[in-house]
């Protein structure tokens, strides 16, 4: 059975900081407020949803217990609708959708809202104690470092300069300020109002169009310290990856992925939920993969995740107009461009998470509502959307325009 997407929509990506426009919401109200909108735009019977299966990171305080049920009964979703969170790192809420997706393709059930939420200004990245950070016998035992110096490693490994990094970052940031500019995102972005009314955020906060090379040879690199200080990650790294002698530290704050709040549900059935509805389908889901590993350079797995999703759909590479890689580093879309040898032109053509932020168990979603307005907006066909995940992970999925 194939599974459609039927619609996809997000909030504002806001600064994951205490002064951003989304701070004084919480994880569930904001999941629910999403919801609510979905169901705002479409005239659904509820019985044909099967469940919201919602991605979510750091589940701790209020991201705790499962935020997916807590958001269905917040929102105006019936109380049968059932709820699942799930948490695989930066890959939660593409991964939310492929689980549904392929839910639909296996006949357990026929109508899902999948996406996900993070508000890192509420709950800072790390505040769950993950043992993959804090627990020294598994984090020894398999060379983990820290995301920074891995994406720094990453650099290394595909001859990525300093330079290639912010030429990267001030492109993502010109491309993000044009398609705001040129309404690519309103069909997607749904502005927050709070309980009373009032507008709190109706563009992403994070974006800063006026960032040039100049600016970003300004900034120290952020994973040089942590790098080469105790406990030496750099000279942990380097015991994986030897045929280096030392790694450049090229990574700043300017050309990796901003720190910011915000949500996303992707609206996913059969044929059959489709017609039961009156729902046009915009996109058909045709592959889904997810893949481990090396867990020392980590942020490879968009890589074997792509491969992956291509065998299954039995595609070629050639055969994709546009790619949405999720700029968790500007090294992992850059390292993902070289070794496929895709066109610049084809790869996160609005923008990405260096300009717009990163958002953690939202951003697979987010990407993959950003690809379907994409492939409309620009009469493409067949897209691919792939996240790096930490502790060496990654998830990828195709999707073609109906």
């Amino acid at each position: 059975m194939d599974a459609y997407i039927f619609d996809c929509i997000r909030t504002p990506r806001g600064r994951g900081k205490k002064s951003g426009a989304l701070h004084s919401t919480t994880a569930v109200w904001l999941s629910a407020y999403v919801l609510d909108k979905l169901l705002e735009r479409h005239d659904i019977n509820q019985q044909t949803l099967d469940d919201v299966i919602w991605g979510n990171v750091t589940q701790v305080g209020e991201q705790g217990g499962c935020i997916a049920r807590s958001a269905v009964l917040m929102s105006a979703l019936d109380e049968h609708v059932s709820g699942l969170t799930i948490n695989r790192f930066c890959g939660s809420g593409l991964e939310a959708v492929n689980l549904a997706a392929n839910q639909v393709m296996s006949t357990a059930g026929i109508g899902y809202i999948a996406g996900g939420v993070e508000m890192l200004s509420r709950v800072p990245m790390g505040t769950d104690g993950a043992a993959l950070m804090v627990d020294p016998s598994v984090a020894m035992e398999h060379c983990i470092i820290p995301q920074g110096v891995s994406a720094d490693l990453v650099a290394a490994e595909y001859g990525l300069s300093r330079d290639d990094c912010d030429y990267y970052a001030v492109l993502s940031q010109k491309k993000a300020a044009h398609a705001w500019l040129d309404n690519r995102f309103t069909k997607s972005v749904i502005p927050v109002y709070n309980d009373a009314g009032i507008m709190v955020l109706e563009t992403d906060e994070h974006i800063r169009p006026e960032t040039d090379m100049q600016s970003l040879g300004s900034l120290e690199p952020s994973f040089k310290h942590m790098g080469e200080s105790l406990p030496g990650f750099d000279k942990l790294a380097l015991l994986k990856y030897p045929q280096h002698e030392t790694i450049d530290h090229v990574h700043h704050a300017g050309n990796s992925s901003g720190i910011v709040d915000g949500s996303a549900a992707v609206l996913i059935g059969s044929k059959e939920f489709g017609e039961v509805n009156n729902l046009t389908p915009r996109a058909r889901i045709v592959a889904t993969a997810k893949v481990g590993t090396e867990p020392t350079i980590m942020l490879t797995g968009p890589l074997p995740a792509t491969e992956k999703a291509l065998a299954n759909a039995a595609m070629e590479i050639t055969d994709i107009d546009l790619f949405e890689v999720n700029e968790a580093f500007a090294s992992v879309p850059l390292m993902y461009q070289k070794y496929f040898a895709v066109d610049e032109e084809k790869i996160n053509v609005n923008g990405g998470a260096i300009a717009m932020g990163h958002p953690l168990g939202a951003t697979g979603a987010m990407l993959l509502g950003t690809l379907v307005d994409e492939l409309e907006r620009s009469d493409k066909s067949t897209g691919l959307v792939t996240l790096c995940v930490a502790g060496g992970m990654g998830v990828a999925t195709i999707v073609e325009r109906v």
